[in-house]
């Protein structure tokens, strides 16, 4: 009776530590998972997402005509 009740006690023990880790980790586990199902999906190209410099050409003036632009002059001393 004495080894059943240890080895519940292991077991209890192991799991609660691995719920602890799990959410003490959360951010940097969920990002790990996420890198091996990418790189274990056979559909994923990562041609297909979106460049780093999208979000600067984003913002940039739609004005096709670089002239209509309006121009300051700067004074140089």
């Amino acid at each position: 009776m004495g080894a059943l009740t240890t080895a519940l006690i292991a077991i209890g023990g192991v799991v609660l530590g691995w719920i602890t880790i799990e959410m003490a980790c959360k951010p940097c586990l969920e990002k790990g998972r996420e890198a091996i199902d990418q790189n274990l999906n056979p559909d994923y190209d990562p041609d297909d997402q979106h460049s780093i410099r999208e979000p600067l050409t984003a913002n940039a003036p739609q004005d096709s005509d670089p002239d209509s632009a309006s121009s300051t002059a700067v004074k140089i001393v």
